[in-house]
């Protein structure tokens, strides 16, 4: 069942049969060592309120902002990713800072469409069904159009969840989906919960990628699958300068024309530079227990999909 939009530090969790706070200071959780938000120089408490109020400033005009920086192709990145992790029915998925359901819409839609193409390849192997055997087939496939799969999205923002579950009514999205408010450095689920975990354009705005990563590992099932996709490094040069030259003389622009906020769009360019490159990124998610990572460039390196699995 879905949780309550209930403030992230008063959720308890039940691991291992004690209740614990998902917020606070296990494990550096406090205000921590100095980091960076953008390119200024913050402790990870600020930094971690900073990014906060920043998806909450920008919560209602996200989707917008997301089609105008990227011309729309960031819908293009969004169906690889889904279609890279080529979901079966039954699939039980986690998508970590997913608040307006981008990921978890598109995963419903593949899987109701796997679905479909399994039920029309059973009753072409049975032409000696009666219509109203077909028809029952056709009606008791509708009732479960997923199998059982469901997908779970958690975010640590409360306002970009409720613009995801007012898109998921508007839609028509509900089966099989649930929201739950929750910090990606202490997910409120058990161990060896979930099939496949994505986080899309969302770990760059982790105050700790490495506690990520680790909880990332713990939720997922033996066999399971990580699957990130994030900005990342440019490798063609002359592309490299004109990215440059659009995010910080356009984004910041675009920001302040349709969402009114400058300052947010500076720090999401500025974060993107901040961030790890697809090697350094592979070796942490190496470091955290993964297999077989990799990494696939989109767009020479705008954007990069990271895979590994849990063994």
């Amino acid at each position: 069942a879905a949780a309550g939009l209930c403030p992230c530090r008063a959720v308890l969790a039940r691991r291992g049969g004690a209740l614990r706070p998902l917020c606070g200071s296990r494990r550096g959780l406090a205000a921590g060592p100095e980091t960076h938000f953008g390119f200024q120089t913050v402790t990870e408490a600020e930094r971690r309120e900073k990014i906060y109020q920043v998806f909450e400033s920008v919560a209602k005009k996200y989707d917008v902002m997301n089609d105008s920086m990227t011309l729309g192709i960031h819908r293009i990145w969004k169906d690889i990713l889904v279609h890279k992790m080529n979901p079966s029915p039954g699939t039980l998925l986690l998508d970590v800072a997913g608040g307006t359901g981008d990921i978890a819409f598109r995963f419903i839609n593949y899987v109701r469409s796997v679905r479909e193409r399994q039920l029309q390849r059973r009753l072409r192997h049975h032409q000696n069904l009666s219509w109203q055997e077909i028809s029952e087939s056709y009606q008791e496939d509708k009732s479960k159009s997923l199998g059982d799969s469901q997908v779970v999205v958690c975010d640590i923002n409360k306002e970009m969840l409720k613009v995801g579950k007012q898109k998921a009514q508007h839609l028509g999205y509900s089966e099989g989906l649930s929201w739950v408010l929750g910090n990606a450095e202490e997910l409120p689920f058990d161990d060896d919960k979930f099939d496949v975990y994505t986080i899309a354009f969302g770990i760059r705005n982790v105050t700790r990628i490495d506690l990520a990563l680790e909880e990332a590992y713990r939720v997922l099932k033996p066999g399971g699958r990580f699957l990130c996709l994030e900005f990342s490094h440019v490798s063609n040069p002359l592309l490299s300068r004109l990215y440059d030259l659009y995010s910080f003389q356009v984004i910041p622009v675009l920001g302040e024309v349709i969402a009114g906020d400058w300052k947010s769009y500076q720090y999401l360019v500025e974060s993107i530079r901040r961030f790890p490159p697809q090697e350094e990124l592979k070796a942490m998610i190496e470091d955290a227990g993964f297999f077989k990572v990799d990494y696939q460039n989109l767009n020479s390196g705008i954007v990069a999909i990271h895979s590994g699995f849990k063994l």
